[in-house]
């Protein structure tokens, strides 16, 4: 069989195709995917690496931006569409599957133009725009969150959860939260705000670290971005703190099984991976998400007992360590946050799409 699988942008809508594509080429070997996107998206560089096919059409976004972004936006929408039927022309493949993303709507349409099946996963708790109108279309939605269903055409529904990458599966087996990190002397914290970083979390870390002023207290993992990578690295060398910087943490499964505390912002990706690693965190939602998404994301955890939330609009370096330090202080309510997370996750939403 042949499938392609559309969007991305972001690692929160990419990550997840590729757990769907890993899952439908171990059941057969002679399996194809095909990946389709932008070249401006996080797969233009994560896909090659991995090995993954990839093919280009031309997409942009119409959220958020102004009138005239907007209408180009849509204009795109017809190169974008023909590039999509000659992709499926030459493919052949039997089913589609969007990801999220503008990049998905050109290919599913395309593909529901040329009688494929077609479907749709939505990892967010609040849908987004493009897969709230293509799920009128596709004849199946995947979400990750039952409440999602609400946005949802009846009888199209199946609640898979957000699949996960094996590598993210199979490197958390036997992860939770052992009070000493990875090295078994001091607590460890992994920071991070996603596959681009977030400015604001990487400052917020600096101003913590100035609050706390004892660089032996804690063992600190931060994936900054590319933007901040060297300002952050510099910022811990100043303080004397022996923190693990990166622009980009690949092995992320390492990374959560060497952590006791994450900080890190509530794409709905993260939250998946958080509950599935069993670790407690602090969620710091991105205000500027569509919809608010985030902040909903990071509640369905919440209220679950799962993890805590800082908004942004509260963030200081002080409001972070004095978390930080609440949390740190009594290991047997961390433990109990990471398990009451752990119940929240749903390991088999590849093998369910």
């Amino acid at each position: 069989m042949r499938l392609i699988i559309a969007g991305g942008g972001t690692g929160g809508h990419l990550f997840p195709g590729i757990a769907i594509a890993e899952e439908f080429k171990g059941r057969d070997a002679v399996n194809e995917v095909l990946f389709v996107g932008t070249e401006k998206g996080i797969e233009s560089r994560v896909l090659p690496k991995l090995g993954w096919s990839l093919r280009f059409i031309s997409a942009e976004g119409i959220k958020g931006k102004g009138v005239s972004a907007r209408i180009r936006a849509v204009l795109k929408l017809v190169p974008g569409f023909f590039e999509s039927i000659k992709i499926i022309k030459a493919f052949r493949p039997e089913v589609v599957v969007g990801v999220g993303g503008y990049a998905s709507a050109p290919i599913l349409l395309a593909a529901r133009f040329s009688g494929i099946r077609t479907a749709v996963h939505e990892q967010n708790a609040l849908p987004g725009v493009t897969n709230r109108m293509l799920g009128k279309v596709v004849e199946r939605v995947f979400v990750t969150f039952p409440d999602s269903a609400s946005f949802f055409p009846e009888g199209k529904v199946v609640v898979s959860g957000n699949p996960l990458r094996k590598e993210i599966v199979e490197g958390l087996q036997g992860s939770g939260v052992s009070g000493q990190g990875a090295e078994r002397k001091k607590p460890t914290i992994l920071i991070f705000g996603g596959s681009a970083g977030a400015h604001r979390i990487n400052m917020a870390a600096l101003e913590m670290i100035g609050q706390i002023n004892d660089p032996d207290r804690w063992r600190i993992i931060h994936q900054t971005g590319e933007k901040d990578y060297q300002e952050v690295k510099e910022g811990y060398i100043k303080a004397d703190w022996q923190a693990d910087v990166r622009p980009f943490i690949y092995d992320m499964a390492s990374a959560y099984r060497d952590a006791d505390l994450i900080i890190c912002r509530a794409g709905a990706t993260t939250v998946t991976e958080l509950a599935a690693a069993g670790k407690p965190a602090i969620l710091i939602p991105y205000p500027f998400a569509a919809d608010d998404h985030q902040r909903v994301n990071a509640e369905s955890l919440v209220k679950a007992g799962g993890a805590v939330m800082l908004l942004e609009s509260a963030l200081t370096g002080e409001s972070l360590a004095t978390e930080v330090e609440r949390l740190l202080g009594d290991i047997e309510v961390l433990k109990k946050i990471g398990e009451r997370a752990r119940k929240m996750a749903r390991l088999d939403a590849a093998k369910v799409v």
